[in-house]
């Protein structure tokens, strides 16, 4: 009976904390979803960027610590690349600032990207959460160095050289005569006109979300 008795108050002792615990969880929980639900409506994005798709970078954008600015580029490659699959998000303005197109890699597939890898020479696109670095002048022109943050599925992507330049196969114009935009070599290239903007933009610790 005595270790009943002590049995019941434990229980009760604890019981308040747990409680108060998973409620805590609860609102945190809450509390997201309502700020990722405002954003999105604010930014007009309804009809634009998938919403299941706009919640997932948004929750990756939440916990990379390491981020330096309010903004969130989101590349949908479930998407065609003749359509403009791109965005780039202002979080704090809950404004979207840029949308175009973005090249996948030759090996990920023609029209629309299935296939992807976080192997070298691979030439294919890499999926998951990247964190925008320097930029420098290369063979591509003005690049932007990227740092890939999902273990096993991008984290190589500086051995791979994986960055964000301007391509002259990323143009529309491209489009219209092949039908389907030009590819690279596993690198998110973009149209010549808006690289060297988007760059300077999002360059310096941004999140960079890949999604398929």
């Amino acid at each position: 009976m005595k270790k009943l008795l002590l049995l019941i108050w434990t229980s009760l002792a604890v019981s308040p904390f747990a409680f108060a615990h998973h409620s805590g969880k609860a609102t945190e929980t809450k509390a997201t979803k309502q700020l990722v639900e405002k954003t999105y409506k604010e930014a007009k994005l309804e009809g634009v960027i998938d919403f299941s798709l706009f919640n997932d970078a948004f929750l990756a954008y939440k916990k990379t610590s390491d981020r330096k600015k309010p903004l969130l580029t989101i590349i949908d490659y479930s998407k065609p690349s003749t359509e403009k699959r791109f965005y780039v998000v202002d979080l704090d303005k809950k404004k979207l600032i840029f949308n175009t197109y973005v090249s996948h890699g030759v090996n990920s597939g023609k029209k629309t990207a299935t296939k992807f890898s976080n192997v070298v020479n691979s030439r294919k696109t890499s999926l998951g959460t990247f964190l925008t670095d320097t930029t420098y002048y290369g063979s591509n022109g003005y690049s932007l160095r990227l740092d890939g943050l999902t273990s096993g599925v991008n984290d190589k992507a500086r051995e791979r050289y994986i960055v964000v330049h301007g391509a002259d196969y990323a143009n529309p114009s491209f489009i219209k005569k092949n039908g389907y935009l030009g590819r690279s070599w596993g690198c998110p290239a973009l149209p010549q006109k808006l690289s060297r903007e988007i760059i300077d933009t999002i360059k310096g610790g941004s999140v960079i979300y890949a999604s398929a």
